[in-house]
């Protein structure tokens, strides 16, 4: 799988805005953290580290909606000050190549499959989950908390039609 046969997905910017707006106002929930280490503290709207003295809010995050076997809430982090959204979706965002777990899922949200990334290339494991025609998008998540990252879903030319398999994508 190439890297453009793929879409990166981050936290949707109204859902980090609506965090950012609900710490300023005090809402039960959300926290404001002061980044205290390196690598400890991801952004899901950038997708990048936050760097020690920056601030961010930590809150509860659904990635499967309720209702669903699979559904789970996790806390996640956005940094406290708007920052651009990931955009280079057709790129594996190069801060989180180890240290997470890439699970695939089905239409009805199911998890069907999960892979541990760490020494193995991302793409490789994107490549392999997606080999399944009934991998509808992946969630990449902490290996170690088990938090949401970001999802990852076929590029839009690459979806398999419903009922048809892999091999016949157009």
């Amino acid at each position: 799988m190439e890297p453009s046969d793929f879409r990166i997905v981050a936290l949707p910017s109204d859902v980090a805005s609506q965090a950012r707006d609900a710490a300023r106002n005090g809402a039960a929930g959300y926290a404001l953290v002061t980044v205290d280490s390196r690598n400890a503290y991801p952004c899901r709207q950038c997708l990048r580290w936050a760097e020690p003295g920056e601030r961010v809010i930590l809150f509860t995050y659904s990635s499967i909606p309720a209702g669903h076997p699979y559904s789970e809430s996790g806390p996640i982090f956005v940094h406290e000050l708007p920052c651009a959204p990931y955009d280079e979706t057709d790129k594996y965002p190069s801060d989180f190549r180890n240290g997470r777990v890439i699970r695939a899922y089905d239409s009805s949200q199911d998890m069907i499959d999960a892979v541990v990334v760490d020494g193995e290339e991302p793409e490789a494991v994107i490549a392999k989950l997606f080999a399944n025609p009934q991998t509808a998008f992946l969630q990449v998540r902490s290996v170690t908390r088990g938090c949401f990252t970001f999802r990852i879903e076929r590029s839009p030319a690459l979806t398999p039609s419903p009922g048809v398999g892999a091999e016949s994508r157009v």
